[in-house]
């Protein structure tokens, strides 16, 4: 009783501080770590110990694999020498920096020990590092690099960590520390591999999205487990798992299994990384107490402690700016210096931070200390780190991810997407499919369509898109459907598996529309360049000639006919302004039916994309 009550009082501490944070715009991690150190001085308050195996064992895993399985396989093979310059060796330059460091300033502690506090320090947290990205608008290339990096540093300062505490009871020698980074990384791969491929095919089978979920619960620790049973790196295999995992998701599960295990995830996510957050504070009494029998004074105490953060900042600048400067002297591309330093100072540590410093030996030298200088190292690069990280990229002006950039793919991979489903009904169609289903299947997929290349011209919202009426319609309706349904099931009319059917199907439906109206939301500044990714044609790279437009702000051919257009588009063959594919007659279509011009523009208001009928490119 007492446990689940504990248990109780974390998640519901975790639920109002991190709602309080939201609210303020703080960020969640650091003030769950001051709310924990200062609940952890409240009389009465509950020992909450953080066992390293409770964290390495029972929170990593599951941690890991739901990062890894949000990952994108197709960035990190893009990235995977930037990553592994940093997931590894920073990783290693850091725990040999920092170890020499405490090494020189700790009286009578060993190198191997010093060396194991570096590998305790050298892993960033990239849970909080990315949510400060996201909130601040940091370029999603450094986003990208920040989460691959986090998802195998821990393995690399775990195996460190695991040499150096060898080495502080015998000899190590180089080649057997090359032998363990060798089995941990070939071990933890095999394992990941064979995992990953063997769930993707089980999880293929499954139509329960029930049992799908729940076996989905297990993954992490099906790699973890056998991976360190063989001496190889557990993180690594629930990582690479969780990376297949999450490739193959689209091809092997359901729709309902895919928003079932993505929730559930979500929120098993939410809870563990905040709950670790205020665990971490809560461990300062504790860790106090045991620095208290120490014979160093508080000064000698504050200095190491100094010291340790200083030079765990400092290493990952000189890292960074180190291999910066060597790229540009053999003449390989080199990152700015702007994203560099923001690279840099975003190197706030966690949770693998503290539970790796609790894991070291109880007769290591110096250890309450070296324990204390790791949770100075996490408060401290939170605290610094994390509160000045959005002042520092937005004084660096880095470019954020644009949501009209993202609009407009969106919009072109979903019109493609379209005539492939259209293409496909044409095929499979039967002689004696009714028509009125067929018209019904085109409407739909077309809305969907144009409900996304709506969101590109919007401004204000001063006129109602047809898409948005739509929503608004329908939510109107749904919400008198329910008023119907929460009637029925008052006069019992109406059994109660038949209820929960038709109330899956009405919340299917609602979300369906409202998060479409979310996503439109985030289109906010104008679009004046195509993104560098868009795909290109001959006729977008040829040079047009400007053109008079037919009308300064009106469709004349939806004038004459009477009619009404959503958007414009401007013909850069002949000048006809035209109304868009949204817009009821579809004239810039019908245009370029007409007269073969192939490529139009947007003819709103700050936009500048181009489209390409012939070749359906944007440019």
């Amino acid at each position: 009783m007492e446990v689940a009550a504990e248990l109780a009082g974390l998640v519901v501490a975790v639920l109002v501080v991190t709602a309080v944070a939201g609210r303020l715009n703080w960020s969640a991690p650091l003030c769950l770590i001051v709310v924990g150190v200062g609940a952890s001085f409240v009389p009465g308050m509950p020992e909450y110990e953080l066992h390293p195996e409770v964290v390495l064992l029972g929170l990593l895993p599951p941690l890991l694999y739901a990062t890894a399985i949000r990952s994108s396989l197709v960035d990190f093979r893009a990235n995977r020498g930037p990553i592994a310059l940093l997931s590894v060796g920073l990783v290693v330059f850091t725990a040999v920096g920092v170890g020499v460091l405490a090494w020189l300033i700790v009286p009578g502690l060993p190198l191997a020990a010093g060396i194991a506090l570096g590998a305790v320090v050298a892993p960033p947290d990239a849970v909080a590092a990315t949510a400060v990205a996201r909130r601040v608008g940091m370029p999603r290339k450094i986003v990208r690099l920040l989460e691959g990096e986090s998802l195998f540093n821990d393995a690399a300062a775990l195996v460190a960590l695991r040499t150096a505490i060898a080495a502080i009871g015998g000899a190590v020698t180089v080649l057997e520390t090359a032998e363990n980074f060798l089995l941990a990384a070939v071990g933890g791969l095999a394992v990941g591999l064979v995992v990953g491929f063997g769930a993707a095919l089980l999880r293929a089978r499954m139509e329960d999205p029930v049992i799908d979920t729940a076996f989905s619960f297990v993954l992490p620790f099906l790699a973890y487990l056998p991976a360190e049973l063989i001496h190889g790196s557990g993180v690594l295999a629930v990582v690479t798992a969780g990376l297949i995992v999450g490739h193959r998701t689209p091809t092997m599960l359901s729709g309902p299994s895919r928003l079932a295990s993505r929730l559930n995830w979500q929120t098993i996510q939410f809870l563990l990384e905040n709950m670790v957050f205020l665990l971490i504070g809560l461990q300062l009494r504790r860790i106090l107490a045991e620095v208290g029998d120490s014979e160093l004074s508080a000064g000698t105490l504050v200095l190491i402690c100094s010291a340790v953060l200083t030079a765990t900042i400092a290493l990952r600048f000189v890292w960074m700016f180190a291999i910066g400067l060597l790229r540009r002297v053999t003449g390989s591309h080199a990152w700015p210096w702007r994203y560099s330093t923001v690279i840099a100072w975003a190197g706030m540590r966690g949770v693998v931070t503290l539970a790796a410093a609790f894991a070291l030996p109880t007769d290591t030298p110096h250890r309450a200390v070296l324990v204390l200088a790791a949770f100075v190292v996490v408060a401290g690069t939170l605290l610094l780190q994390g509160t000045t990280l959005p002042l520092l990229v937005r004084r660096l002006r880095l470019p954020a991810p644009d949501p009209n950039v993202d609009a407009l793919q969106e919009a072109a991979l979903l019109d493609d997407m379209t005539r492939a489903g259209v293409a496909r009904l044409d095929e499979v169609r039967r002689p004696g499919d009714p028509e009125e289903v067929l018209r019904r299947l085109r409407d739909r997929v077309r809305y969907r369509s144009d409900d996304a290349w709506e969101q590109l011209g919007r401004r204000g919202g001063t006129v109602e898109t047809p898409s948005e009426a739509y929503r608004r319609l329908r939510l109107e309706m749904l919400e008198a459907e329910r008023a119907e349904f929460l009637a029925a099931r008052a006069d019992r009319r109406v059994d109660d598996a038949v209820l929960r059917r038709i109330l899956d199907r009405l919340d299917i439906e609602e979300s369906m529309l409202d998060s479409v109206s979310g996503d439109a939301d985030e289109t906010g500044r104008e679009l004046t360049t195509p993104p560098a990714t868009v795909r290109s044609c001959e006729h977008l790279e040829r040079e047009f000639a400007e053109v008079e437009p037919s009308s300064p702000d009106s469709c004349l051919e939806c004038v004459a006919e009477g009619g009404s257009w959503v958007h414009l588009r401007l013909c850069l063959g002949c000048g006809q302004v035209a109304c868009c594919d949204s817009s009821p007659a579809r004239h810039a279509t019908r245009h370029f039916e007409t007269t073969g011009h192939p490529v139009m523009r947007s003819f709103e208001p700050g936009e500048s994309w181009r489209w390409c009928f012939v070749d359906r490119r944007l440019g």
